[in-house]
């Protein structure tokens, strides 16, 4: 018999890729175990240590706690309009009262009753001024400027919140927008056909 028989080196290999095979597969198996079992590790990890418990015992879901609010101060923010051109612009409500912290939003109107359209741009101003840097504007209508087409009204949000840091003598902001009316008047309107008027 050949030492070098071609027929038993073949055998050899298979087995070898048998025996590798069947180790992937334990350690696949061992894997997806160790993975699954992690789950209720966890879960059971985190009760003990009272970290990330969104389920209470009675099995009702704890509602998340917001504690950048300071319910001990109450501030009342008043809402104020100006406008420079021919637009009527309002807030919908004269005040809000919130926490230092809290999320809040305030409406303003604001309506065109042009024959055209008209861009106008908002400008906050704050009083006191030392509300100014505690004034945190999430979204806000004075971040770009606003084209309003002719006789169109619009609603428009501002979402904020007032740093807890605000100094404690402050009870009342002003919040106040000018609107600035910064184009809309086109002399220069094509007339069907292509005619300039």
């Amino acid at each position: 018999m050949n030492d070098n028989d071609p027929q038993e080196g073949r055998s050899e290999e298979r087995d070898t890729n048998r025996k590798m095979l069947g180790k992937l597969v334990v350690v696949a198996v061992a894997m997806f175990g160790f993975g699954y079992a992690l789950i209720p590790v966890y879960r059971h990890i985190c009760e003990v240590l009272g970290i990330n418990v969104l389920t209470q015992k009675d099995g009702t879901v704890a509602p998340p706690k917001n504690t950048q609010v300071d319910m001990s101060r109450s501030i009342t923010v008043e809402l104020d309009s100006n406008v420079q051109g021919t637009l009527r612009f309002r807030p919908t409500q004269r005040s809000i009262t919130v926490h230092p912290g809290e999320m809040a939003t305030v409406v303003y109107e604001v309506v065109n009753s042009q024959a055209r359209p008209v861009t106008a741009q908002a400008i906050p101003s704050y009083a006191p001024q030392s509300a100014t840097p505690h004034f945190k504007k999430v979204e806000c209508f004075c971040f770009q400027q606003q084209t309003l087409q002719a006789n169109e009204a619009k609603q428009m949000p501002v979402v904020f919140f007032l740093d807890p840091a605000l100094p404690k003598e402050v009870k009342t902001i002003t919040l106040s927008y000018t609107f600035i009316e910064i184009a809309g008047v086109n002399k220069t309107a094509a007339a069907p056909g292509g005619v300039v008027r």
